[in-house]
């Protein structure tokens, strides 16, 4: 497989279903999409909140994996294993970890406002 196409089926998926995240956000609390963890779903004010945040900066931080393995697929000479999977996965954790930290500081463990 070419590099290219390998950075594309990786980072450029998690890119459009950023893109996807970000122009259809969930309405309402659901088992299926959106961002889900035990904090998010607690009422609707943190589900709005930990959504927002989480799909805009899903958008920028995939995007900067995608041109950041575009660029190292382009000047690379050797076959990219792991590299393009790996900055998927960084993309996703920061967001994650950044997302639940958000929350920390704006709710309390009752899902109360600070």
């Amino acid at each position: 497989m070419s590099p290219i196409l390998y950075v594309l089926t990786t980072n450029g998926l998690l890119f459009v279903l950023s893109i996807i995240f970000w122009k259809f956000p969930p309405k309402k609390i659901n088992n299926l999409y959106g961002y889900r963890t035990v904090k998010a779903m607690q009422n609707k004010q943190i589900w709005d909140f930990a959504n927002s945040i989480f799909n805009k900066n899903l958008l920028i931080y995939s995007g900067i994996s995608l041109l950041g393995s575009l660029l190292l697929a382009s000047f690379t000479f050797k076959e990219l294993t792991w590299q393009p999977m790996l900055l998927v996965l960084l993309s996703v954790l920061v967001r994650v970890i950044k997302t639940e930290r958000g929350l920390a500081d704006k709710y309390t463990e009752e899902g109360k406002r600070k």
